[in-house]
């Protein structure tokens, strides 16, 4: 039997704006993933030590990369912007 290919749909090109507001909402995520794994870290059992090590280290170098490549491409946060995009994606998130 043979698969039929189907055509992906486009990309839709973003900008600057919606890419701006992506890098900020990746970096807010991972700040809030950061919080969750250190109480989680804390509370943790033995067997899991390990892991919630592995995965407190890869989510700081994944949030330590968004910062360094978001100060390199002139992209700032503000307090105000960033409660707007929290405030942003938890409403996408309830829908």
């Amino acid at each position: 039997m043979q698969e039929q290919y189907i055509k992906e749909k486009k990309i839709k090109e973003r900008n600057e704006r919606e890419k701006k507001q992506e890098i900020l909402e990746s970096i807010i995520k991972a700040k809030e993933e950061l919080k969750l794994l250190n109480i989680n870290f804390e509370c943790a059992e033995i067997d899991m030590v390990d892991y919630y090590a592995y995965e407190l280290k890869a989510n700081q170098s994944k949030l330590d990369y968004l910062i360094r490549f978001a100060k390199n491409n002139g992209i700032s946060l503000d307090m105000i912007e960033a409660i707007k995009i929290k405030l942003f994606s938890q409403n996408d998130e309830v829908v």
